[in-house]
């Protein structure tokens, strides 16, 4: 990949530093990531204590340890499904996800979606980092801001590093997570770890058990955590080379991403059950100290050690939508230079929120309502774009239009993929059922008369999918693909493969 100093991935000089690419095409000589590193790096990026907390959700809301495993899992499977087929299009068009959303959006219309995933991007970093300025807090009486500094800066560094140091981190991460949890799972299965006793007043002196409503919450709290990685996933693959496999890809990041996050939801939901708590950090220190004095402390360290990566993704992707937004309406050149002034502002926007919310006193009652938000923010823009990728347009692209503000065959406001959007979000609102903890936030009519029971996903993603589906009926697709035609004539570099309208 390129950088300020002319190195270029692939070439004699690619002992690189930092990454040159932003937001714009990756050529194919660029393209040397491997299919074997995607199952390895997905599963990476779920399985971190932050994954845990979403296990959390249900006993919150009345499940026990086995049912909270069961719907967990069934949502994060769920889940998964979305963002894996959005992972095939880095390959096929070497672009960033949100780039690619213009054509559904318009060049400027793209900024709707832009500013709903960039809340995703910093939403989960500052959940993050109040979470572990909370545990840290609570465990060693650390200065909040010194933690959310020494935490962000590694990360940061990370982040303006780029793509190639982000895959070798999560391996790293890989090597030190995997023992760790592994330790954390056999010590829970094993019944190791003693059930702490309830304290009246603390925690629900309830038993826990089965309901509907938990059991859609934390379905959904699951589906959206993955869900929240569609917009990721092709910054990570559009380094493959043009002919990887859809079905192997898609195989790949699915299974990665399923299996650790039904595996961290799992050991969740027993730590939120068995050891009261709301704090899995403080849960991660009880299970350690149990083994040995001051194990706990290690187990903490390590878990926080590799959990850097994953915050850096946050930032590296933040940046990335970031960038997309400003060049939606002034044109910016996709240098170094532009990714690094990115990650700081993405940055100083996190700590600022996050110590914001920390100052609040609100930590777990957050992270139920921002995953339930967050869900509801991405399940348009994902039936949407992924109906037009595999539906409509069945993956043929005009690339270079992606990057002309004036006279590209997208137009400036994609008004088919904005009211779908827009009709799907508004189809969900009587359907919205967000809690924070057990107190309603805010409820709809019909979730209301159903028992509290959250559907609103499932509306978004059949009313986006069949609106934009039916109004895409007048899209003019034949002049798309002749333009597209001259375009692999002129400059095959562009190909975006094989595949024809009838």
């Amino acid at each position: 990949m390129q950088t300020e100093s002319t190195a270029v991935k692939g070439s004699s000089n690619e002992q690189s530093t930092i990454e040159g690419r932003s937001i714009d095409f990756v050529p194919e000589h660029e393209r040397t990531d491997k299919l074997s590193s995607q199952g390895p790096f997905w599963f990476v990026g779920n399985f971190t204590f932050f994954t845990m907390t979403i296990g959390f959700v249900g006993p919150s809301v009345g499940l026990d340890s086995i049912w909270t495993t069961v719907a967990g899992t069934l949502g994060i499977m769920f889940g998964t499904l979305f963002m894996a087929f959005h992972g095939s299009q880095g390959p096929h068009l070497g672009l960033p996800q949100m780039i690619q959303s213009r054509a559904q959006f318009g060049y400027r219309g793209v900024v709707l979606v832009l500013i709903a995933t960039l809340f995703v991007f910093a939403g989960f970093n500052i959940v993050n980092l109040v979470l572990m300025m909370q545990g840290l807090k609570t465990l060693f009486s650390w200065d909040p801001m010194q933690v959310a500094l020494a935490v962000t800066l590694p990360a940061t560094i990370l982040a303006i590093l780029g793509h190639d140091w982000m895959h070798k981190t999560f391996k790293w991460s890989l090597y030190l997570s995997l023992p760790l949890y592994g330790l954390v799972t056999l010590a829970v299965l094993m019944g190791w770890v003693q059930d702490a006793p309830v304290i009246k007043g603390v925690v629900p002196e309830t038993p826990l058990g089965f309901n509907w409503t938990g059991f859609i919450a934390q379905f959904a709290a699951a589906a959206s955590y993955n869900i929240a990685y569609a917009p990721y996933v092709s910054d990570y693959s559009r380094y493959l080379p043009k002919n990887t496999s859809s079905s192997k890809l898609i195989t790949a990041v699915f299974l990665g991403a399923s299996l650790s996050g039904a595996w961290m939801i799992s050991v969740g939901g027993w730590l939120a059950s068995h050891l009261h708590t709301t704090d899995v950090l403080v849960a991660l220190n009880a299970v350690g100290a149990g083994f040995a004095p001051h194990l706990g402390t290690v187990v903490v360290a390590i878990t926080i050690l590799a959990f850097l990566p994953v915050i850096a993704m946050n930032i590296y992707s933040a940046k990335l939508t970031a960038i997309t937004s400003i060049d939606s309406f002034k044109k910016i050149e996709p240098t170094a230079k532009a990714r690094v002034v990115a990650i700081i502002f993405v940055v100083c926007l996190q700590l600022g929120v996050a110590m914001s919310i920390y100052n609040s006193g609100s930590g777990l009652s957050v992270l139920n309502i921002y995953l339930v938000v967050m869900l509801y923010f991405l399940v348009p823009w994902t039936a949407v774009n992924l109906t037009d990728y595999f539906f409509v347009r069945r993956g043929r692209y005009a690339i270079p239009h992606f990057f002309l503000p004036h006279d590209n065959i997208y137009g400036r406001w994609g008004t088919r993929g904005l009211l779908s959007y827009l009709v799907g979000f508004m189809a969900m609102v009587p359907f919205f059922c967000i809690f924070d903890g057990s107190r309603e936030v805010f409820v709809g009519p019909i979730a209301q008369a159903m028992g509290s029971v959250d559907l609103a996903w499932l509306v978004g993603l059949i009313v986006s999918s069949i609106v934009y589906y039916l109004s895409c009926r007048s899209l003019n697709l034949h002049h798309e693909e002749a333009v597209i035609a001259h375009i692999e004539i002129n400059m095959p570099e562009y190909t975006t493969g094989n595949k024809r309208r009838a």
